[in-house]
Formats: C-alpha cells, sequence, structure tokens
C-alpha cells in the first residue's frame, strides 16, 4: 500500500515554492521520490530551494516566472517540457493576501492585482500544462486555496474573492478535464504561520478559535500534498480538502473574531 504513496519517476512543478508554504511542499515532495521545478518571481529563494532539492538526491530546476504574465507561464511549461519531457503534477501555490481594506477605498489596480495573483494565475498555469497532460491522458493539478475561499473575512474582499474563485475552478477543472485523465483536487489551508507573517500579533491569539487549540505548523500541511500528488488518490476529483484544525468546523466564526458562545443551562 505504501508504494501508491511514493513519488519517484514524477515530475511535479509548485508555484511560489520559494518560500513559505510553498517551500515545505517542494521539501516533502522531494522527499517522497519527486523531481521538482520550483517556479516563483524572485529567484533567489527558488535557487535556494532547488539546492535543499538536489542534496536530496532529486533534480530540480528553478524559473524565475511571474506566474500572473501568461507569456512567461507559457516559457516556463515549454522549458520543462524541454529539460523533463513531461509535467505529472502541477500544484498551483502562487498567491498572496490582502490588506484589510473598507469596499470603498479599493482601487480598481489593487482589484485585478491581487485577483490576478490568487486566481489568474493559477488559470494561467492549469491552462499552459492542460493540453499536455491531455495528449498524455494523465496528470494531476492541485490548487492551493484557503479556508477564506469558503468563508468571508472582514474587510478581506480582494483575497476571499480570489480564493473563491479557486475554489470553484477547481471544481470546474475537475468536471472538465477529468474525460483526458486529468484529475483537479483543492486545498484550503487554515492559519499557518509563516516568515510572512513572523511579528504579527494576532498570530497567537488565533489558535484560541479553532478546535484543536492551535494555528498549524507548515510542516503539517506537506503530507497532504505529497498524499494528493500521489497514486493513492487516484479516484479523488474535484474535491477540497480542509487543514484548518477544525476552523471550519465550527471554530472560527466568519469575521474570525467571535468566540464561541456557550448555550443556556436549560
Amino acid at each position: 500500500m505504501l508504494e501508491k504513496l511514493s513519488l519517484d519517476g514524477k515530475t511535479i512543478v509548485v508555484t511560489g515554492g520559494g518560500t513559505g508554504l510553498g517551500r515545505e511542499m517542494v521539501r516533502h515532495l522531494a522527499r517522497a521520490g519527486a523531481d521538482l521545478v520550483i517556479a516563483a518571481r524572485r529567484p533567489g529563494p527558488i535557487e535556494e530551494a532547488a539546492a535543499e532539492v538536489r542534496q536530496m538526491g532529486r533534480r530540480a530546476l528553478a524559473i524565475t516566472t511571474d506566474a500572473t504574465a501568461s507569456s512567461q507561464v507559457n516559457q516556463m511549461v515549454q522549458r520543462i517540457l524541454a529539460e523533463f519531457g513531461k509535467i505529472d503534477v502541477l500544484v498551483n501555490n502562487a498567491g498572496g493576501g490582502d490588506v484589510a481594506t473598507p469596499i470603498w477605498d479599493i482601487t480598481d489596480e489593487q482589484w485585478h492585482k491581487f485577483l490576478d495573483i490568487n486566481l489568474t494565475s493559477a488559470f494561467y498555469c492549469s491552462r499552459a500544462v492542460a493540453k499536455h497532460m491531455a495528449d498524455r491522458g494523465k496528470g494531476r493539478i492541485i490548487n492551493i486555496a484557503s479556508g477564506y475561499g469558503l468563508r468571508g473575512g472582514r474587510d478581506n474582499f480582494m483575497y476571499t474573492a480570489g480564493k473563491g474563485g479557486t475554489v470553484n475552478l477547481t471544481r470546474c477543472m475537475a468536471i472538465s478535464l477529468s474525460r483526458y485523465g486529468i484529475t483537479t483536487v483543492a486545498i484550503a489551508p487554515g492559519f499557518f504561520p509563516t516568515i510572512a507573517t513572523r511579528g504579527r500579533s494576532d498570530v497567537p491569539a488565533r489558535g484560541d478559535y479553532i478546535p484543536m487549540g492551535r494555528v498549524g505548523l507548515p510542516e503539517e500541511l506537506g503530507p497532504v500534498v505529497v498524499m494528493l500528488a500521489s497514486d493513492a488518490t487516484s479516484y479523488f476529483n474535484g474535491e477540497v480538502f480542509y487543514a484548518d484544525g477544525g476552523g471550519l468546523a465550527g471554530g472560527a466564526a466568519p469575521t474570525g473574531y467571535a468566540p464561541e458562545i456557550p448555550l443556556p443551562v436549560a
């Protein structure tokens, strides 16, 4: 049974794989045997991630790419196919949060910027690999959404809209592409502190509103990606997997601020 979790021989692309949760995914995928292509806008972090993968004995390629630019995404895919010959799994992890902003203060430029970062990037990358995967008759696409793609957040318009779109993009791709052998799933992480959130005063308190009583650890998300990239989940298609300590099950109110209210005693 465990051999189905092996990623030996698979070529996996991770966008936004140089830092944060993306870097943790890269580590776990490499440990499971995959060869990695790591793409992001900044060359330094992805080169470091690629070097770490090579130290594990796997092949790695770092490609500086802005996933919101379709021409760069297409060039990235062409280079991958030239060097690796195939793409087995695409992990659409590139994204970023916006600052909570009253709706009347959001500019057109801000709105389009964050929708592009969190939704259009996943579409561009999926579109670029889909025909190759269809011609091979197999492939897996994993979209990284968010718990905020399934609930509201106070003044968090751009991020919640983008991640909500990612959830439904996943479902549409699952219905449309599975007849070509391509399956699509999504992961909706809860709150996982990373370097980007270091120093934020609300980080420790967030665990108080999660049923498990704590926020997530980045290394707890890596095995989820390994499982979904493996042949052990070959029949999964269109699902959204929550990794949030039970937050969406009842521990986090839509605003993220209200604690659980005890029921009155009869």
